[in-house]
């Protein structure tokens, strides 16, 4: 153990855990128990301090054992948002610690928070996902396939069934239809259960003449190309107008047999993959609707549809004339609209100026939670754009929790979102959100020195493990802990080159070096490290279908290709079978603590513990063996034990066999190959 004439500052630790505050998740009143850790008769005192009084706590020493001292304090909560850092002090020396660690000041930005009644649902902590993009998962019936020039979408370009399943994406992908279906998903759940799925996230599955359907056209529905085409009538149908859509589409996506046999569909897909403990999680997007949409109607493919009426596009006196913005003159002419970002494809909805637009949107949060679809939470897409003013944004989101969960109360919202989360993270709206800024973005400069769409290379960011760590814990602290164990940690996804492709430390998109690029040069060795980081990181570990079986891709479209069923890599797979079998089986990586031990030039090292549960991870990033003395004592092990080495990778292989490798006065010495990751686990019972 590390010895010191001053603080031992490496023994300090404390978190949001429920192994150093109980109860983790407090309601208002409830009296709450908070520890922190020194080295076993070090400090003089320990004092916790509230931010918002500054008033000083004294906390007292309520046990000792070889190594630590725990000290504890309890306080009653009120229903205000309580925060709180502490304060160490021996002999002259004074220091701090917050979620960042020790600092030489309170650091009230980086203070542990409560927020009273805020839970996020136990299921979701620290479950693994899976992400799906159906168009490209597998097509497990070809009577609901798009045919070629069924309709025409964006520049009037006709959509286009793609025969050969794994054709690269084209630079403008989104009218083509590979044929992947919520069959095809149904077929492969055995699968997805066997690499330890515990939950499925869905791009979106609502009506939408898009392959990636983010425009959608009706959110009542399944779009019946994902689900099911019973009445597969070409009778042609007339839309009025200048209309251009052929009367199958219409026919097809608008008849309610096939509408309402698609959602019947789902519902039964979703309780199979409930028989296999799998949930289901669909993606939200209501900042903007598509231009097809049937309250906006620009296509003038509802118009003469019975049981429609009038789109806002079509008709100054359409019922949905106030769900968008709209500008310019008097009608006819004033058929220019609000879109986001300025896409006339995807019309911005217009809330505010919409009561029942807004209470029609809270409705469908309550419908597919609910029987008899039961999905499992929703991912909200750009839910930071939502509406014209930040006041209203948080409003919505408000409202939008609130309904939600009283229609489930387990279900998990999670939002995608850029930058500082903390705001929408108070307990009041979101559970969490896609964890780019404290997963996806710090481990990819760690280890491939890219930017998350391989559009640039930053040489300054890559191997600095330092660095790793101070953007890791400075982010993370941003979150509540309930908040962070269900963040979905990626590290890819469909808006972003697939991580794989980022080995090869190329930036390029797939319409300046070609598909064939993204495969270049790639690093298998680094993907391993990284996925050993993502299995044993807290959150919620989130595979992007395919990258478990090898695929390669620059960003949009080319992250979208087809999942090489038949091709896939058999060994990698088996990897993350592996390393999903670790996550399971050590509740630490769930829910417990994390403490960084190492940080080097191409070196990190980090623990997790709760309990007697207490496991190390390290990763050497650089082209040469590096030997490395790990201070496992700061994780609470043993100082004279055994950990037991259960998972190594290197640039060309891994092996999963277990290795006991002997502990000495608290340190563990460990020879790490040219790019290698090695887990190791503190042996059990020993004498």
């Amino acid at each position: 153990m590390h010895r010191t004439d001053g603080i031992n500052k490496q023994a300090l630790f404390s978190d949001e855990t429920a192994g150093y505050r109980c109860p983790m998740e407090p309601e208002a009143g409830d009296e709450v128990l908070i520890r922190f850790r020194t080295a076993a008769g070090d400090v003089d005192s320990v004092c916790l301090l509230e931010a918002e009084s500054l008033n000083e706590i004294k906390l007292i020493l309520a046990e000792r054992d070889e190594v630590f001292d725990y000290y504890e304090t309890r306080i009653q909560l009120s229903e205000a948002r309580f925060a709180y850092c502490f304060r160490v002090v021996k002999d002259t020396e004074t220091c701090w610690y917050n979620k960042t660690g020790v600092s030489d000041a309170p650091g009230w930005e980086f203070a542990f928070r409560i927020a009273p009644g805020f839970s996020t649902p136990d299921w979701a902590k620290g479950a693994i996902m899976y992400q799906i993009f159906v168009d490209r998962f597998r097509n497990g019936s070809s009577k609901n396939d798009t045919r070629d020039g069924e309709y025409v979408y964006v520049n009037d370009q006709p959509v286009h069934h793609v025969e050969n399943w794994y054709q690269y994406p084209e630079s403008l992908d989104v009218n083509n239809f590979y044929g992947g279906d919520l069959q095809g998903v149904l077929e492969k759940l055995d699968y997805i259960k066997g690499l330890g799925v515990e939950a499925i996230y869905f791009n979106p599955l609502f009506v939408s003449p898009s392959n990636h359907k983010y425009d959608i056209q009706d959110y009542d529905y399944i779009d019946p190309h994902f689900g099911m085409i019973v009445n597969d009538t070409d009778k042609s149908v007339s839309a009025g107008g200048e209309n251009r859509e052929a009367g199958r589409y219409i026919t097809r996506v608008t008849d309610k047999v096939n509408l309402e046999a698609s959602n019947a569909f789902f519902a039964e897909f979703v309780e199979a993959a409930h028989e296999k403990g799998i949930k289901v999680i669909l993606d939200g997007v209501f900042n903007h609707c598509g231009s097809y949409n049937k309250w906006m109607d620009r296509e003038r493919i509802y118009e003469n549809q019975e049981g429609y009426q009038k789109g806002a596009y079509i008709s100054y006196d359409s019922p949905y004339r106030e769900f968008f913005k709209f500008t310019g003159g008097q009608w006819p002419y004033n058929n220019h609209y609000d879109g986001w970002w300025g896409y006339e494809t995807l019309p911005k909805l217009n809330y505010e100026e919409s009561r029942e637009l807004y209470e029609y949107i809270m409705e469908i949060g309550r419908k597919w939670v609910s029987p008899p679809y039961n999905v499992d939470g929703w991912r909200l897409d750009v839910a930071a754009d939502l509406g014209h003013s930040e006041v209203f944004n948080h409003q919505f989101w408000r409202d939008f929790r609130k309904a939600v969960k009283e229609a489930k109360p387990d279900a998990l919202i999670l939002a995608e979102h850029y930058g500082d989360p903390s705001s929408w993270l108070d307990g009041d709206q979101w559970d969490t959100v896609m964890n780019y800024d404290a997963f996806m973005e710090p481990l990819t400069w760690f280890l491939t020195g890219m930017e998350k769409h391989s559009d640039e290379r930053h040489d300054e960011y890559y191997g600095d493990g330092e660095l790793f760590f101070q953007i890791m814990f400075r982010q993370m602290s941003r979150f509540h802990v309930q908040s962070l164990q269900v963040a979905m940690n990626e590290l890819s996804n469909h808006d972003h080159s697939r991580f794989l492709t980022r080995t090869n430390r190329t930036a390029g998109r797939t319409g300046t070096l070609g598909p064939e690029a993204a495969e270049a040069g790639i690093k298998k060795g680094v993907l391993r490290m990284a996925v050993v980081v993502q299995m044993t990181w807290p959150g919620a570990p989130t595979i992007y279908y395919g990258d478990e079986a090898g695929l390669c891709g620059w960003t949009d479209p080319d992250n979208r290709r087809g999942y090489p069923w038949g091709r896939e890599d058999l060994e990698l797979i088996e990897f993350h079978k592996y390393l999903t079998r670790i996550r399971k089986s050590n509740p630490a990586l769930k829910t417990g603590s994390i403490k960084p031990l190492l940080a080097g030039r191409n070196l990190i090292c980090y623990g997790r513990f709760e309990g007697d549960n207490r496991l190390v991870i390290v990763l050497n990033n650089s082209d040469k063996e590096q030997q490395v003395q790990i201070p496992v004592w700061e994780i609470g092990a043993a100082a004279e034990t055994f950990m037991v080495r259960i998972m190594q990778t290197a640039y060309n292989n891994y092996n999963s066999g277990r290795l006991a490798i002997p502990v000495k006065d608290g340190m563990l010495t460990v020879d790490m190959p040219p790019e290698s990751s090695m887990i190791f686990r503190e042996m059990e019972n020993v004498v």
